[in-house]
């Protein structure tokens, strides 16, 4: 008998040793590229939660390293991922998208107007199919100083405004100074005709001649503005830069132009080698709930698609930014504009 007693436990503790040693059911894994701030840890725990998978969360900090990761894979090194309006044409053209079904998508019935027309948005649907969800955007308005303005300025003009002349800011980027400058002029933004384009270097020139200085980041332009009693500026990094200066005691407004303001929009979107198609549509739905949009408007700033308010309204005009005729002219350009290059050089 004590040899069948130790026979019994060898036994038992052998299928012990062998239950443990099983590896448990993998997880799902979720391959999430995105921006920073757009994932929280503690959201994204709460999504793994709610699916029983897992989530690994990559992050970029610009959109070549955006695409460069995307095509690293043919788009199979990840299963959704965030970019911009602008950008989005790329991965459909490349077909490094797929299309979405909106119909697994139901937070987006909840989103505003403006982002449940998604044929009225450039850059993210192709022969009647949709292929990214609007998550969140900025546009650029213009900030000024009360104490200089009776009334709120009311068109981009006012930028070239001489009685404004040293004490206007704005943000040093060639491709959006020159649809800035084709805006004022009733023009179009992206795509500027060639019979047009040295009349808009000569606005640009003009204003070169009317600003302060060119500022590239918001610290920047907030330091600037007080330090100098500028009137006006044009907020590239929009309520942001809004927030930063009345944070800092200013006594500001922000408006949108009549001719619209510029405006950067990011979309969720599934790459074509997607494992899991229906989950990664789960995610962009969940990015959609209130809480997540709302978290990351308390958390990060920036406007979220589901919810009115803020300083853009739904009657404003907002452009979303979208490729321009030559990117590479313009850059060229805005240099020889900026180095303080005369109108008869060009």
């Amino acid at each position: 008998m004590p040899h069948r007693a130790m026979f019994l436990r060898f036994c038992m503790l052998f299928m012990f040793a062998v239950v443990v040693a099983l590896p448990a059911r993998a997880l799902e894994i979720l391959r999430v590229l995105t921006w920073p701030g757009y994932a929280d840890s503690d959201l994204v725990k709460a999504f793994e939660k709610q699916y029983g998978v897992r989530v690994d969360v990559s992050f970029v900090s610009s959109d070549d390293a955006l695409r460069q990761k995307i095509n690293a894979g043919q788009g199979a090194g990840f299963d959704v991922f965030a970019a911009n309006t602008a950008e989005m044409q790329y991965y459909i053209e490349n077909k490094l998208i797929v299309p979405l079904r909106l119909s697994n998508i139901p937070n987006t019935a909840h989103q505003l107007a403006r982002f449940r027309d998604v044929y009225g948005i450039p850059g993210i649907t192709q022969l009647g199919q949709v292929y990214a969800v609007p998550y969140t955007y900025s546009e650029m308005g213009l900030i000024y100083d009360r104490q200089q303005f009776q009334q709120p300025p009311s068109s981009l003009s006012e930028l070239w405004n001489p009685k404004y002349q040293g004490r206007v800011l704005m943000f040093d980027a060639s491709s959006h100074n020159f649809s800035i400058a084709s805006l004022a002029l009733d023009g179009k933004p992206f795509q500027i005709d060639e019979k047009r384009f040295k009349t808009v270097v000569n606005h640009l020139i003009a204003l070169r001649r009317n600003v302060l200085t060119f500022y590239t980041l918001p610290e920047e332009s907030v330091e600037l503005f007080r330090t100098h009693s500028v009137a006006l500026m044009f907020a590239n990094y929009g309520t942001q830069q809004l927030k930063l200066l009345r944070d800092a005691g200013a006594d500001v407004g922000y408006v949108i132009p009549r001719e619209g303001a510029l405006a950067w929009l990011d979309c969720w979107a599934i790459t074509r080698g997607a494992k899991n198609k229906t989950l990664a549509e789960n995610w962009i739905n969940y990015m959609l709930e209130h809480k997540v949009s709302t978290e990351l408007t308390r958390r990060q700033g920036l406007s979220n698609t589901i919810q009115a308010g803020g300083n853009a309204r739904e009657t404003d005009k907002i452009i979303w930014l979208a490729p321009v005729e030559d990117d590479k002219r313009r850059a060229a350009l805005w240099a020889r504009i900026i180095s303080g290059a005369v109108p008869e050089r060009f």
